[in-house]
């Protein structure tokens, strides 16, 4: 997150991903900035949605800001590893991408609107990397439950694709699944640029324009 690749260490112990633990290290605590609880139980007819769009801690920064956000945290999802650390996710033994939890009022912000500033928000064809971030815990992906959400997802994609092309940009390496387990990371980066707000932040989007809808 960095962008320092010293950082980055393949996990080399005999097994293809790190065994991970059954209970958290930490529960999560309160927001930041809003000091809203960051697990459920949330408002009721409150929806979530899960993006992974390089280093979390400005990708959290981005949603927290959008009216009708009721609270974000950020963790580890779309990987193997239970419970992961901040340090086994950066070693690329856990198959997880730093992902953004988004609990969000359907009535004052639409999904389309979420996704809109997801893909705007970073460069979504560049594959295992967001800038000089680099590895797999930097992909672009995102987590929807509701099979008509995921087909929301997809036209977009598809539309942004097309504008992206027309502008010279690489095919969309972004990635979307179902419903996942989300593991919170610890309190230490929940809501970071919040806490310091000098804090790196490698967001960057492409300048293209995304479809509010499709």
């Amino acid at each position: 997150m960095f962008g320092f690749s010293f950082l980055r260490r393949k996990w080399s112990a005999g097994t293809d991903w790190v065994p991970g633990r059954a209970e958290p290290l930490e529960l999560p605590g309160l927001h930041h900035v809003s000091g809203r609880s960051l697990a459920p139980p949330w408002p009721e007819g409150c929806r979530s949605l899960l993006v992974g769009m390089g280093c979390f801690w400005g990708a959290e920064r981005l949603f927290w800001q959008v009216p009708g956000v009721w609270v974000t945290a950020v963790g580890y999802a779309g990987g193997t590893t239970p419970n992961p650390t901040y340090w086994e996710v950066c070693s690329e033994g856990t198959g997880h991408a730093e992902a953004v939890q988004v609990v969000y009022d359907p009535h004052q912000v639409t999904l389309a609107e979420l996704l809109r500033r997801f893909f705007e928000g970073h460069d979504p064809t560049q594959g295992m990397r967001q800038g000089n971030d680099v590895g797999s815990q930097y992909r672009s992906c995102i987590f929807l439950d509701d099979p008509d959400d995921r087909a929301l997802a997809g036209r977009m994609l598809a539309a942004y694709q097309m504008r992206l092309a027309a502008r010279g940009l690489g095919p969309v390496t972004t990635t979307i699944g179902g419903a996942t387990r989300f593991y919170y990371a610890e309190n230490e980066h929940q809501q970071y640029l919040a806490k310091k707000p000098w804090g790196y932040c490698g967001l960057g989007g492409t300048g293209v324009a995304c479809p509010a809808s499709a």
